[in-house]
Formats: structure tokens, sequence, C-alpha cells
């Protein structure tokens, strides 16, 4: 995939009016995911994404704690020029959802069983009942 073409996708999902809008919560979604996926899922994920965005993915800032994802959504409100808490939900959910296109569902669910409960949510691939949470 291409950089335009994923964010053309961002922007899509995003519902955004523009692609700056897709440009700017993108690699700020990234890093935060990048600090938060480790090993083999996430170097397989980075060879799926553009170049541009794999290296953002690939050189995150560090976690010192898996974020929940209400920490996670206002982590990117802080480093989302003008973004709220709320705005910063509709990015992440935006950015994640097409991140789980792009890394096929396989690979997704190897995502999430990194991260804490609640990000299928983020993803745009809720579980249902029963599952793992």
């Amino acid at each position: 995939m291409q950089g335009d073409t994923f964010l053309s996708a961002v922007q899509d999902r995003g519902d955004y009016r523009s692609k700056d809008e897709a440009e700017r919560a993108s690699p700020v979604v990234l890093a935060l995911l990048g600090a938060h996926v480790v090993g083999g899922v996430r170097s397989e994920l980075a060879a799926r994404l553009p170049e541009t965005f794999a290296l953002v993915l690939l050189n995150p800032l560090q976690a010192h704690e898996p974020l929940p994802p209400e920490r996670f959504v206002r982590a990117a409100a802080a480093w989302i020029e003008g973004a709220t808490e709320r705005t910063a939900a509709w990015d992440v959910s935006a950015v994640l959802s097409v991140v789980a296109d792009t890394a096929g569902e396989k690979l997704t669910n190897e995502l999430l069983l990194q991260l804490p409960g609640g990000y299928d949510l983020l993803f745009g691939r809720p579980r249902g009942a029963g599952t793992r949470r």
C-alpha cells in the first residue's frame, strides 16, 4: 500500500474534509500503537504499511505500561494538534480501522492479543460476548 492510498483510506474512514486531517492523526496514532506492540507482530504490521508509516511504527515512543483504550485516546489527544478527547477518539478509530483492514484478520487478532481489553472497538472489530476482553 502506498502512503497516499493509506491516507485516502483514513480520510474516507474518518469522513475528513481534507487529507491534511488524516496526515495530522496517522503518525501520532501509529507511534502510540508502536509503543504497545512488540516482536514479530509489530514487524509484520510494519511490512504491510507504507514505508513512511512503517518507520513511525517501528520507532515509537516507549510505553512504560500498556495504556487502556481510554488513556490511549487521551494520549492521542495530547499529541494531535487541535484535538480534544472526543475528536481524538474519532481520529484513533479512523486510523486503527484502516490499520486493521491493511493487516487482515489474522494479524489484527494477534495485535489485539498484545493490547489491553477494549482495543477491539478502536480497531472497528468489536468482539462478541464470551470472547477475550
